[in-house]
Parts: structure tokens; C-alpha cells; sequence
């Protein structure tokens, strides 16, 4: 593939995320980046999906502030997610649509739980947590990890098809 197409393609798909994360910012618990990051690796494969999550992680900070454990969660959540999504992409083609999004879906479910996780782990070393604020931390978190969790079913289930479809035919 062309270098520049690599780039600019990468460059679109960071400025959607961002700006799909902005739009949905002040909506506790709603969020877009999971499927629009999902569906693009799934398309685009991993070695776009490494440029797109590694860029989005960092350039997001002019947004939303820089947070040290923030961008270390970012950092390796959203590589993983693209190395997990843009071999998905390559190794689930030719079934059937509802399969495809019905493993996408679960696939999806998965990593918002180990975002959470990844989360419960970086952000009491960062900042030293003592063991019964850690607790705190991680109980905390799976209340806030419910709306997330519906927010990600009802996304990708109703976003993914279109999304995957309008990137192949869009194919920038």
C-alpha cells in the first residue's frame, strides 16, 4: 500500500475517534470509539489499527488533558484491541453477517470488561493506591462498567454492519 494512503487513512480514522469522542464526552457511559475503532480494524487490519490506536491514545490528550494513567490504559488497551480487531477482520470473512456480528458483539463485551480491568490494576500503581482504596477502586469501577457494557452491545450491534460496510465501499 501507498505510504501517504497509510497515513491519510490513519489520520481520518484518528480525527473520527476523537471527534466521536468529544461529541459523546459529556454523556456519562455513551461512547462511539468502540465501534468506530473496531471497524476500522476489522477492515483496515492490524498494521492500521496499531497507527490508529497508538496515535488516538496520545493526540486525544490535547482534548481530554494529559493523565499519565490514562495514556499508559490507552496505550495498551487500545494495541490490543487493534491487534485482537484487525485479526478478527482477516480471519472472519465469507460467514455469514449475523455470526460475524454476533462474535464482533461478544468480542466487544470482552474488552470493555478488560478495559475496566487494565484500569483497576494502572491506576492504583500510578498513584500508589493503599490495598483498601484499591478495593474501593475496583467496586467502584463495575458500576460505572454497566452502562459501558450496554452502550457497547447496543453500538456494535446496530453499527457494526453499516460502519464495516460504508469503510469498504468508502475505502479512503
Amino acid at each position: 500500500m501507498n505510504k501517504t494512503k497509510f497515513v491519510v487513512r490513519s489520520a481520518m480514522c484518528v480525527a473520527l475517534l476523537i471527534a466521536g469522542q468529544l461529541a459523546l464526552s459529556s454523556v456519562a457511559g455513551v461512547e462511539i470509539v468502540t465501534v468506530m475503532m473496531l471497524s476500522f480494524c476489522f477492515c483496515y487490519g492490524i498494521s492500521h489499527g496499531i497507527a490508529v490506536a497508538t496515535t488516538f491514545s496520545l493526540l486525544r490528550c490535547f482534548v481530554f488533558g494529559f493523565q499519565i494513567q490514562v495514556i499508559i490504559l490507552y496505550l495498551i488497551y487500545y494495541n490490543l484491541f487493534a491487534l485482537f480487531f484487525g485479526w478478527l477482520g482477516a480471519h472472519l470473512t465469507g460467514k455469514n453477517a449475523l455470526l460475524k456480528t454476533a462474535v464482533v458483539v461478544a468480542s466487544a463485551l470482552v474488552f470493555t470488561v478488560l478495559f475496566t480491568l487494565l484500569d483497576d490494576v494502572i491506576t492504583p500503581l500510578i498513584f500508589a493506591f493503599s490495598e483498601n482504596a484499591a478495593k474501593v477502586y475496583f467496586y467502584q469501577s463495575l458500576y460505572t462498567m454497566i452502562p459501558q457494557l450496554v452502550c457497547t452491545a447496543v453500538t456494535v450491534t446496530i453499527l457494526f454492519h453499516p460502519l464495516t460496510k460504508v469503510i469498504k465501499k468508502v475505502n479512503f
